[in-house]
């Protein structure tokens, strides 16, 4: 086995998890009737960007489990709570809970009910997006190392953290779109997550770097 070649790991998402592909680049011009820009560069549907957030997908305040870890370092609003696929250091997908409160993103193990992680808000530099219809994005953490994630309620998750982060912490959270970009899965581990539009859905690659 060669170990110097690169690891690749090729996902290619399902067109039902998506919003339709045949829509134009994102500019003033080009957008449809049914299409606006969500942050003024990625191109979604109205009904996807418009539609009723519901921000806790779990009940969270029925689930003594999850609100002792919120308790546990003074959390108790809850913004978003949802199921959603995490990446590990290895590539793995994990399924994980996301509880996203004011001012912090809770990491929990479905299964065993564990805390695996908790990122500060204040310790966000950015979010990384594809400029496609897809569900992944990147939260980019430099004291620590990044989270790489998917979700059916990305806009929505994006949406909650930018706005909560000008409302705490004072300041507009950047969000970065780019149809390739890196990120460190673990302290000493740089991948790259590589997009491509395709007939029926969005091809996606994560190389190691």
């Amino acid at each position: 086995m060669d170990r110097s070649r690169p690891r690749r790991i090729q996902i290619e998402t399902p067109q039902e998890t998506l919003e339709p592909q045949n829509r134009p680049r994102p500019s003033e011009n080009n957008v449809t009737e049914d299409q606006e820009p969500f942050m003024g560069v990625k191109v979604r549907r109205k009904a996807s960007l418009h539609r009723d957030y519901r921000g806790d997908y779990l009940d969270v305040p029925s689930q003594s489990s999850l609100m002792k870890i919120l308790e546990k370092h003074g959390d108790r609003q809850v913004l978003f709570a949802d199921k959603v696929l995490k990446f590990t250091g290895s590539g793995k997908m994990k399924r994980r809970i996301v509880l996203i409160t004011d001012f912090a993103i809770y990491i929990v193990d479905p299964e065993t009910g564990a805390l695996k992680r908790r990122m500060a808000l204040a310790a966000i530099d950015k979010l990384c997006l594809s400029e496609l219809s897809d569900n992944f994005f990147a939260i980019i953490i430099p004291s620590e190392y990044d989270c790489l994630m998917a979700s059916t309620r990305k806009t929505e998750i994006v949406t909650l953290l930018t706005e909560a982060t000008k409302t705490t912490l004072g300041y507009e959270l950047e969000v970065a779109f780019s149809n390739r970009f890196e990120y460190n899965a673990s302290s000493e581990l740089l991948k790259e997550v590589l997009f491509e539009e395709v007939e029926g859905g969005v091809k996606t690659k994560i190389v190691r770097k």
